[in-house]
């Protein structure tokens, strides 16, 4: 199932992005006690994680059922204000009562290949002997049409078995970290955030091209069994009929 969303504001977006997290949450804790989520990472999630971290959402979550994972990392120490998680924990993890335990941020540390292996590894232990499964991966999109560190004409779309990969991008000389197509899809659900003018037009091609080879990375999220959202702001959304 797809679901599409446009709001008239950035504001009413992540509000409403919140409100459908604290829902995935208490569906989740009902049923089974935890909830986990996969971050994303960019400029446009911040003001939703501070969203998060006020009391109007913060004091209804049990944080200690909660399990934080990232769908994406640089490889920049983390300590970097590029690192994902370092905003992350700035925007929302340190200003709410989460176990540090129930954090798992991408070991940076490690060389490439063996960071995407550990946090593989981190993942599996989480989800002991079931398939991987997030309750919620927030993704977004940049105007190239990639997702999490899933970038036009790389060899990681086509991975196939692996959850966690590295890919050296080029043009920017540098390592990312990244959730597969496999694990991605796998999720229950799936919610891409999109704000900007500037995001117009590579949401035009995303919702009226054929997916082809090679599609826009974007294009490649189709959940197996899950729901996947689309929730877009008015400049986002201004190139659609």
């Amino acid at each position: 199932m797809t679901k599409t969303e446009i709001f008239d504001t950035p504001g009413q977006l992540f509000k409403a992005a919140a409100d459908l997290i604290l829902q995935l949450y208490e569906k989740a804790v009902s049923e089974k006690r935890t909830f986990s989520i996969a971050l994303s990472g960019g400029s446009t999630p911040k003001r939703l994680y501070e969203l998060l971290a006020t009391p109007l959402y913060a004091k209804k979550i049990d944080w200690k059922n909660v399990y934080v994972f990232w769908s994406d990392e640089r490889c920049v120490p983390i300590s970097d204000e590029e690192n994902n998680s370092h905003m992350a924990s700035l925007a929302l993890l340190n200003n709410v009562a989460i176990p540090k335990e129930n954090i798992f941020p991408v070991p940076v540390s490690f060389e490439p290949s063996k960071a995407a292996a550990r946090y593989e590894q981190m993942i599996k232990t989480l989800f002991k002997d079931k398939q991987p499964q997030f309750d919620l991966v927030l993704l977004g999109t940049g105007e190239d049409g990639h997702t999490a560190s899933l970038f036009p004409h790389t060899d990681i779309l086509d991975e196939k078995k692996a959850l966690v990969k590295q890919v050296y991008l080029k043009d920017k000389k540098m390592y990312r970290v990244s959730f597969t197509l496999p694990l991605i899809n796998d999720a229950k659900h799936i919610l891409f955030l999109v704000t900007g003018k500037e995001k117009a037009g590579i949401i035009k091609k995303i919702f009226t091209r054929p997916v082809k080879k090679p599609a826009y990375p974007a294009q490649l999220i189709k959940p197996v069994k899950g729901k996947l959202f689309w929730y877009l702001d008015r400049q986002a959304a201004s190139q659609l009929k």
